[in-house]
């Protein structure tokens, strides 16, 4: 049962550590999560792929600790190792950027990743791990002061070994509390479409999409929100829809359905009840709703020769009639042409070249943060891509966008 009250690691605050090679970022994930998370050793590269590590950490509240590589490795797998490090960046809501004053080479590599971070408006804390060396420390502490420029409240100087780590961890996590956005974790996936004592419908296919005995994460956070919220809810099934409201004394204020049953929910509904999708929710939720709905009006310029890229979060075997493997391909091609192109990626396997697609079509991102689904619509904006949702993209192929809240 632990695991099933837990929080999803996509509602996780994530906080990557970030430096180079033997600077004590291993030591202090240990020092921050309070056990051994990482290994720490004098051999440069001992961390090679990013740690994950999920926690709750008063008064952050839920985290996802992130511990990377050593950014100047050049190591034979070094490339590789990264890759894995620019995705753990792209999914960072709040950086420790470690500097090693022991360090003599230069901080060029460090001074990036500072600016890579302030370019995305990631807050980054620059903590300089002593190692109980005072001479050059000053000079450190004020050039990394200017780059922030004279943000000095994010600065902290520590010694990250792991002994007195007790005070190191208080200082860390408290100068990281200052760091987190006012508003983190209060947005809502209904937003401002539902209040107390609300009537909502969730229309749920229990098709053989669905896991077997289970609900989907969407729902199941649904739900959960509308029951705080002291909503009313009522659960169906599409082809029971008829019979579930025939059996309500008054029409529903709202009405949320799997995209996929858009244009049946929409024609069976009382006129007075409202009508969106859970992934329609998602996509403001998790990334930017109104850059979506521009993107699903370039749908009607696609051509039999267009390209389109659908990416989706999950990485499940692909099912019979799989909405992002078949579904969205078939509408598309129906209207289009059987000569459209539609690739599928999954995970995090989304293309760093997006030039060569007319759109790209993204899941809801239930199961990534909401820095990482905004880190991909970036890519888009920055290849000049128009790119839209699954339950937008279909609100906008069944005629009905115009019809849906969000």
């Amino acid at each position: 049962m632990a695991e099933l009250n837990s929080t999803p690691n996509a509602n996780r605050l994530h906080i990557g550590i970030f430096g180079r090679t033997n600077s004590g970022k291993s030591s202090l994930i240990n020092i921050i999560t309070g056990q051994q998370t990482s290994i720490v050793s004098e051999v440069a590269g001992t961390t090679t792929d990013p740690v994950y590590k999920a926690m709750e950490i008063n008064p952050l509240g839920a985290c996802v600790i992130i511990d990377t590589p050593g950014i100047e490795d050049h190591t034979s797998l070094g490339a590789q190792r990264l890759e894995k490090t620019k995705l753990a960046m792209e999914k960072t809501d709040v950086a420790i950027l470690v500097f090693a004053a022991t360090f003599h080479g230069g901080f060029g590599e460090e001074y990036k990743l500072l600016e890579n971070f302030q370019k995305k408006k990631v807050p980054v804390l620059c903590l300089v791990n002593s190692f109980g060396q005072s001479s050059e420390l000053d000079d450190l502490k004020k050039n990394i002061s200017k780059r922030l420029h004279g943000e000095s409240n994010v600065l902290l100087v520590a010694d990250c070994s792991e002994a007195g780590g007790t005070n190191n961890r208080s200082n860390i996590i408290g100068s990281l509390s200052k760091l987190m956005p006012e508003d983190y974790d209060e947005e809502f996936i209904t937003g401002s479409l539902v209040k107390e004592d609300d009537l909502v419908v969730l229309v749920m296919p229990q098709d053989i999409q669905a896991p077997k005995r289970r609900l989907i994460l969407p729902q199941v956070q649904t739900i959960r929100e509308l029951l705080d919220r002291k909503c009313t809810v009522v659960s169906t099934t599409t082809d029971k829809l008829e019979l579930t409201l025939s059996r309500l004394r008054e029409a529903p204020q709202l009405i949320i359905t799997d995209s996929q049953a858009f244009k049946f929910v929409y024609e069976h509904k009382p006129a007075e009840s409202r009508l969106t999708s859970f992934s329609v929710l998602f996509a403001a939720y998790k990334g930017d709703l109104k850059y979506y709905v521009e993107g699903a009006h370039f749908i009607d310029s696609l051509k039999e020769k267009s390209r389109v890229l659908i990416a989706e979060c999950c990485t499940h075997a692909p099912l019979a009639e799989d909405i992002g493997r078949v579904k969205l391909p078939r509408l598309l091609r129906k209207r289009f042409g059987e000569g459209l192109q539609v690739d599928v990626v999954s995970g995090t396997d989304f293309p760093d070249e997006l030039t060569k697609y007319d759109l790209v079509i993204q899941c809801g991102g239930c199961m990534f943060n909401r820095r990482y689904v905004l880190s991909r619509i970036d890519k888009a904006r920055a290849a000049s891509v128009p790119m839209t949702n699954y339950g937008v993209a279909i609100a906008h192929l069944t005629g009905i966008l115009d019809k849906v809240v969000m």
